[in-house]
């Protein structure tokens, strides 16, 4: 494979980018730097280094996104953008895609993957993985809202719901609730049934991740290796 490709399916630059970081002798093949890009390298035996760190082959890819609002939680959308859109481009021809979903106006961390088996222990009903999010509404919640959230709702179209964690600011028209399941519009037909209605909600924590502040609204990073293997643990 040539190296300026593999650093591509790796996400770490595009062929063009790794071509440039190579005449800044960022790019080493064997502990030698390498001027050349279109050279072959074996992912199994060469050692690649890029900016001095280690590269490596991962069948799969594992991406945190800051999802903005207008974006739909997709690969593909007749009408509007898609979360995918939103990766490098060498990483959108590796197919993944969005685990789980967050509304077109809701923002926040996404993890974006083509681990299929991973994606389906984590959203599973039985993994019970926790999802915390930051939330403003229209009106202050009423006093024992966080009794009834750890209690169980109950919606209006009799959907029971698995008990939730309510945490309110002090004026209590904000705060973070945090929820084990992802039904259809859950936090806002939750809020509904308290007659509020939610102004705004960004994921903050998706299992053991937590929305890198450093990452600015719109911008995707690669998980770290600690990050993917909290993951696994948390399903474990």
């Amino acid at each position: 494979m040539r190296i300026d490709r593999f650093l591509s399916e790796c996400g770490m630059a595009t062929r063009k980018e790794a071509g440039m970081a190579a005449k800044r002798g960022q790019v080493w093949l064997n502990g030698a730097p390498v001027r050349d890009v279109s050279r072959h390298m074996d992912p199994d035996t060469d050692r690649l280094t890029f900016g001095g760190q280690p590269v490596l082959w991962q069948p799969f890819v594992y991406f945190m996104l800051n999802k903005p609002e207008g974006y739909v939680s997709a690969t593909e959308d007749g009408r509007y953008p898609v979360v995918t859109e939103l990766l490098p481009e060498a990483v959108q021809k590796r197919n993944p895609f969005p685990c789980g979903r967050l509304d077109r106006d809701t923002v926040g961390l996404m993890l974006l993957t083509n681990d299929g088996p991973l994606a389906h222990r984590l959203l599973a009903p039985r993994g019970r993985v926790s999802k915390s999010y930051r939330f403003t509404c229209a009106e202050p919640l009423p006093e024992g809202a966080e009794a009834l959230f750890a209690a169980g709702m109950t919606l209006g179209d009799g959907t029971r719901l698995l008990p939730a964690t309510l945490r309110c600011a002090e004026d209590r028209s904000a705060g973070v609730v945090e929820v084990t399941e992802g039904k259809y519009h859950q936090i806002k037909r939750m809020f509904g049934a308290l007659s509020n209605k939610i102004t705004f909600l960004e994921r903050v924590s998706f299992g053991p991740l937590r929305l890198d502040p450093a990452l600015p609204r719109g911008a995707c990073r690669p998980l770290t290796e600690q990050e993917i293997q909290q993951l696994h643990s948390c399903l474990s």
